[in-house]
């Protein structure tokens, strides 16, 4: 479930993510979705490096690359977006799960 939330960014970094929307049409808020989740991910692996989640950087950035030349590669560029806010969500709660049990301790 998506809720509205206020987010103050930086002049430089709207500019940006405008122009990745435009340049992958996507919608701004997608692709602020897609940048939390993929480097949330990233970075609980970072913390947790014998916990491993599916994403493959270069396989998306290869993906991105061809759906924005290739149109009828978009349908498979959502499904990997689907799957980068699957394994995001299986990364946070796992996170979250690990910050609960060193309190309990």
């Amino acid at each position: 479930m998506l809720t509205r939330q206020q987010v103050l960014i930086e002049d430089w970094l709207v500019e940006y993510l405008k122009l990745l929307s435009e340049h992958y049409d996507l919608s701004f808020s997608e692709i602020i979705r897609i940048g939390l989740c993929a480097q949330f991910t990233r970075m609980i692996s970072l913390l947790y490096p014998g916990k491993k989640f599916d994403i493959n950087e270069k396989d998306f950035l290869d993906l991105l690359l061809k759906a924005h030349s290739d149109k009828k590669l978009h349908e498979e560029l959502h499904k990997y977006i689907s799957k980068i806010y699957f394994e995001a969500r299986k990364a946070v709660e796992y996170r979250m799960a690990q910050e609960k049990s060193h309190k309990n301790k």
